[in-house]
């Protein structure tokens, strides 16, 4: 079946040592994921961010309760890292976070390669549901991520 990709790219204020900082706590994930899926870490803390951790997830996709495992299986510190989905929804749900200086700010890259269960049936709930639905996971996720830094910023500056 398909492997699907999505990118995404933005800029924010921060240095990448700040922007790293912040996707290295687990629960911060919560914060940039949109409420509809009520999403949430099961793991206890602390959580010990490096290669071979594991993080359990709940969520709700569509009213239906799901449960997910991912697996850190890259880590390096100020400038990425990567997870994996061990159990959960997709086939594949391999996930490339990024962080690099752009000037006084750092640009943070998404790549996620995903494959759906269920073969065609799957597919063609691809561009109907999950696509769609994976796009506005991001397109939240590239709202939060800026105001959530920017008010941090804000605590420690002030």
């Amino acid at each position: 079946m398909a492997i699907h990709r999505l990118e995404r790219e933005q800029r924010v204020a921060q240095s990448p040592e700040a922007v790293f900082a912040f996707f290295a706590q687990a629960r911060n994930l919560e914060l940039i994921t949109p409420p509809w899926l009520r999403f949430e870490v099961l793991s206890s803390e602390p959580i010990e961010m490096e290669v071979g951790t594991r993080i359990d997830y709940r969520l709700r996709y569509r009213g239906a309760p799901l449960r997910w495992t991912s697996r850190i299986e890259e880590w390096e510190p100020e400038s990425g890292f990567v997870d994996r989905q061990v159990r959960g929804p997709y086939r594949l749900w391999h996930h490339r976070h990024t962080f690099a200086a752009a000037g006084a700010g750092t640009l943070v890259r998404d790549e996620v390669h995903y494959e759906l269960p269920l073969g065609p049936v799957g597919e063609l709930a691809h561009p109907l549901l999950v696509g769609r639905d994976v796009r506005l996971i991001f397109d939240y996720r590239q709202r939060a991520v800026p105001q959530l830094l920017d008010a941090l910023a804000a605590t420690r500056a002030g």
